[in-house]
């Protein structure tokens, strides 16, 4: 009777993990992104924060979500990158609400201080459908991301759908998701080394992302992820510990003071 009760009670302890474990898969990405939010709406300031950095994280998610037609992977995962993409589109419609109310308040103040009135305020628009590479990814409103977003999966989808059975487009294209996103942190990386500083980065947000990132790893790894899975994860976790060898270089051992009007005053995955 005591062997069955301590077989219960490890049976619901091993359940308990597995649920700790899933969900902290499908959400711990997102974590991060909470504090950069409410910040952003605190501050109402987004020059901190990369818009870029939902690029890449849409472009990644997007890959890795038809990558699984041709190479079946855990239901998480698929709603990890759900989830992900749901969360980038967010963060796109604050920092783009945000940025046109500072510079409609910027010109405000302009128009005021030439005696112009309030009712002359215009700010050019920028849409996607204008086709302007000079303003790729700064649009004016967050329906012109939308249409990018919609675009690119449906390309996306149709090529994947002439070229599923070929097995070495299928792994290239998985190769490129997990990729994609595994090089998110080395702009700031290469920031931090021009600058010789890490001064304006968040600390604590790196910290964040190299704890993520290594249990996602982790977990790549005891499931059996794709290869393309695991091994981003490991070049990932390896450029995360590299920005925090930084952060102790450099406050150990301070170089020279580079100017600079690069503003990465947010995380490593802040380009």
């Amino acid at each position: 009777m005591e062997d069955e009760v301590f077989d219960q009670i490890v049976s619901v302890f091993n359940k308990l993990v597995s649920w700790v474990a899933a969900g902290a898969m499908v959400f711990g990405g997102v974590v991060p992104y909470i504090p950069q939010y409410r910040d952003i709406r605190r501050t109402q300031n987004a020059e901190g924060f990369s818009t870029y950095v939902c690029l890449v994280l849409l472009v990644a998610n997007i890959l890795r979500i038809l990558f699984r037609f041709g190479h079946y992977f855990e239901t998480l995962l698929l709603w990890q990158s759900i989830i992900m993409i749901a969360t980038m589109l967010i963060m796109l419609n604050l920092c783009t609400d945000v940025r046109m109310a500072t510079e409609l308040s910027t010109k405000r103040r302009s128009f005021i201080a030439t005696d112009n009135k309030d009712e002359e305020v215009r700010i050019p628009k920028r849409l996607f459908l204008d086709f302007d590479w000079n303003y790729f990814w700064s649009w004016s409103h967050f329906v012109d991301y939308v249409q990018c977003v919609v675009a690119f999966t449906l390309v996306a989808v149709y090529i994947t759908y002439l070229l599923l059975d070929s097995v070495m487009f299928v792994e290239t294209l998985g190769f490129l998701a997990v990729f994609t996103e595994a090089m998110l942190g080395t702009p700031q990386l290469y920031c931090n080394y021009q600058n010789k500083s890490t001064e304006g980065m968040s600390i604590k947000m790196v910290l964040m992302w190299t704890s993520g990132d290594t249990f996602k790893t982790g977990y790549f790894l005891l499931t059996q992820a794709p290869v393309q899975f695991w091994t981003c994860g490991l070049l990932q976790v390896i450029v995360d510990f590299a920005i925090l060898f930084q952060v102790y270089y450099y406050s150990r051992f301070p170089q020279k003071p580079v100017s600079h009007n690069v503003n990465h005053t947010t995380s490593a995955k802040a380009l």
